[in-house]
């Protein structure tokens, strides 16, 4: 028999919801003192000692046998061999994915631009790609071969000259779709470490490992950790928490539907957190009956069940109006619209990550083939954050050519705000440019 499911419920119109609410969303992003003096330990010691510090963590920690670092660096045969060996239904949807998140991304592409305004003083902007771009994969408890398409197929499009993947493999374990994607999407360097040391390697450079621009990709504790520490002298993607899902859904849903894209993101871990959200009171009930059936079917159940009971909710709001005004009040990674017409409701949603509109669109399809990258933001930063995507690879430049007409307007106005400033130099550098300028300004 079944056990039942301890799922939450909550009321929008209950005087107590907001507190509950809090506490359903509270997630404890606090830093931990142990884990930062460990990460902050493994990265001094490869500032110091480079790749014996990376080696010595490797073997430490991962269990790898290598006597050099060369040793945990996958060759270009061995990539080849894993893209080769797969099972041709395997490589097919690997092949299929990376051409889909490749023509997605391509329109993502930015533009340079530049214009001269009255006076032809020529104003842009340059776009240019970042030089070398490092890609953390995990491979501890599990490994993501979409993870590796999602992340440097972007920065492949967005022209980043040198791309160097790393990721642990633990006892020698090496998962042959990593390495197949890997080879797919393009990277140039694989080196099996991983960890807060293959982050260390990453920012700091060492022998072997050339000092990234930028570094991307999930992790664990450590690696969000050593991400956070070494930001400023490289930059990073973001620091990613639990994974979310949020679906509004009104009575044109079929509830096992919504059971099983529920699912889909709790059995990620156990902090994982589902969301479904309804003016529909039966739909709801429905859908708890759903899951009560479909979970015992499911191989990762134990995680589903403890995900759900421990952060997923039902929740019952007034219309869907509310619903909306409840999601970008929770701003989710992912958000599906499971409603008879989403497209009414879009121009609505201000905070999610990724949306999923209508019933056919499933957050599983997001996160492997439609086209987006699932590298999203979560904890509610897609209030002021995006999904990664070939922005991430790309800086931009301002383009500055004064005519000495030019010059010579532009430098009346500048000398006055500079000497309202007190920066005398900076007057004295626009006063030049001004016809009939004697070097001797009055102060």
């Amino acid at each position: 028999m079944t056990p039942p499911l301890a799922l939450k419920r909550l009321d929008a119109k209950a005087a107590t919801f907001d507190a509950e609410l809090a506490r359903l969303l509270h997630w404890d992003v606090s830093e931990d003192d142990g884990v930062n003096r460990i990460v902050r330990d493994i990265l001094d010691d490869v500032r110091r000692r480079g790749d014996a510090a990376v080696l010595e963590a490797s073997v430490r920690l991962d269990r790898v046998k290598a006597r050099s670092l060369a040793d945990l660096e996958v060759s270009r045969a061995q990539l080849d061999a894993a893209l080769a060996g797969l099972p041709a239904a395997e490589r097919e949807a690997l092949e299929q994915a990376a051409e889909r998140v490749r023509a997605y991304h391509e329109r993502q592409k930015g533009v340079s631009w530049q214009y001269r305004d009255d006076d032809g003083n020529l104003l842009g902007q340059q776009v240019t790609a970042l030089d070398r771009v490092g890609v953390y994969v995990p491979g501890g408890q599990a490994s993501y071969p979409s993870s590796v398409l999602m992340t440097v197929v972007p920065a492949r499009v967005a022209g980043v000259t040198e791309i160097i993947m790393t990721a642990p493999t633990p006892d020698d374990a090496v998962n042959p779709l990593v390495l197949a994607a890997a080879r797919l999407a393009g990277v140039d360097r694989v080196v099996r470490i991983g960890g807060a040391q293959a982050i260390a390697a990453l920012a700091y450079g060492t022998e072997s490992i050339p000092k990234v621009d930028k570094i991307v990709g999930p992790g664990g504790a450590f690696v969000a950790a050593a991400k956070r520490m070494v930001f400023g002298p490289v930059g990073i993607d973001m620091i990613a928490g639990p994974s979310e899902i949020l679906v509004i859904a009104d009575a044109s849903s079929k509830p096992e539907w919504l059971a099983l894209d529920l699912f889909s993101q709790a059995e990620h871990d156990e902090a994982a957190q589902a969301i479904l959200v309804s003016a529909d009171g039966e739909l709801l009930e429905a859908v708890h009956e759903a899951m009560l059936e479909l979970l015992p079917k499911q191989p990762r159940a134990d995680v589903i069940r403890a995900s759900l009971e421990a952060r997923g909710a039902l929740i019952k709001v007034p219309d869907l109006a509310a619903a909306v005004s409840l999601a970008n009040r929770i701003a989710p990674e992912h958000l599906e619209l499971a409603v008879a017409d989403p497209e009414r409701l879009l121009p609505q949603v201000r905070h999610a990550g990724a949306i999923f509109l209508g019933h056919h669109s499933p957050e599983a399809l997001g996160d492997y083939v439609a086209g987006p990258s699932h590298v999203l933001p979560t904890y509610g930063t897609a209030r002021f954050s995006s999904p990664l995507g070939v922005y991430d690879f790309e800086k931009r430049s301002s383009l500055i050519g004064c005519s000495a007409p030019g010059a010579e307007r532009l430098a009346r106005t500048a000398s006055i705000l500079a000497r309202s400033e007190g920066l005398a130099a900076h007057a004295d550098s626009a006063e030049a440019r001004i016809s009939g300028f004697d070097g001797n300004r009055a102060r």
